[in-house]
């Protein structure tokens, strides 16, 4: 009967312990990655890193961290690069801040607008008072960008990638 007992008891340790592995192991038993902020996403995709310094000279950091909700779409280095040589420096200078500024809040709607509701409207009012165009035809277009990808989920809004620098008109 002891050494009947001392079997179930082994087996009883190596099953904890089997589990236990495991469940380290198993995605489904870890935490949740932390949430970020639009500012903080962006600084951590690390394909963003002409769209971060931007944010910084215009001062508009503070803002993005803010409580929102916001709708970024969010031009990639690859589509701050197909500006014309010289732009990217030139929008980053102080005397040039009230212009930078211009045109990143041209990128940012008032409000959480996910992919499901951006394919259902024409027009997208920016928090600098102009409207984006929104075109749905074998893809979505926000003015002269693709969107090359959606719902990037933030802890006050969401990020929409596109191809290009959208400027306002």
């Amino acid at each position: 009967m002891k050494k009947s007992m001392k079997a179930v008891l082994c087996c009883l340790v190596l099953a904890v312990a089997s589990v236990s592995l495991f469940a380290a192991d198993c995605p489904l038993t870890k935490a949740p990655a932390e949430a970020k902020d639009i500012v903080d996403t962006a600084v951590a995709a690390g394909s963003f890193k002409t769209l971060v310094a931007a944010v910084k000279a215009a001062g508009l950091v503070e803002t993005l961290k803010g409580a929102g909700p916001f709708t970024v779409f969010a031009p990639t280095d690859e589509a701050f690069a197909k500006l014309p040589a010289g732009t990217v420096e030139t929008l980053l200078k102080p005397e040039n801040k009230e212009k930078l500024v211009a045109i990143l809040t041209y990128h940012v709607v008032a409000g959480k607008v996910m992919a499901a509701d951006v394919v259902k409207i024409t027009e997208a009012k920016t928090v600098n008072g102009k409207s984006l165009t929104v075109k749905v035809d074998g893809g979505v277009m926000i003015d002269n960008a693709k969107v090359v990808k959606t719902d990037i989920a933030c802890t006050n809004g969401v990020i929409h990638v596109i191809d290009s620098v959208v400027i306002p008109k």
